[in-house]
C-alpha cells in the first residue's frame, strides 16, 4: 500500500481510504485523475508543520528586531495604516 489515494476510491470508500493509510503515513496524496491535488495530513504532521511556521515566524520578527526593521505607533495609526494597503 502507497499514501496515495484517488478520488474515486475516497468515493467509495470514505474515510476508511484514509484511515488505513494513517497507520502508516503521515500524509496522504488525493489524485485526481492521476495528478496530486490534495494533501492530508495527521494531526501530529499538522502540528509539527504548523510549528515550524510558527518558528520561522518568530525567528524572522527576531531578526527585524535586531536590525532595527521596526516602527512604534499607536494602536489607532496601526489600524488606519492596515486600512490604506
Amino acid at each position: 500500500m502507497n499514501n496515495i489515494v484517488t478520488a474515486q476510491e475516497l468515493k467509495t470508500k470514505g474515510m476508511s481510504a484514509l484511515n488505513e493509510r494513517a497507520k502508516k503515513f503521515s500524509e496522504t496524496f488525493i489524485t485526481i485523475h492521476g495528478e496530486k491535488s490534495f494533501a492530508v495530513l495527521t494531526m501530529d504532521q499538522y502540528n509539527y508543520l504548523r510549528e515550524c511556521e510558527l518558528d520561522a515566524a518568530l525567528k524572522e520578527s527576531e531578526a527585524d528586531l535586531a536590525k532595527g526593521k521596526f516602527k512604534v505607533k499607536s494602536v489607532e495609526k496601526h489600524i488606519k495604516d492596515l486600512k490604506n494597503v
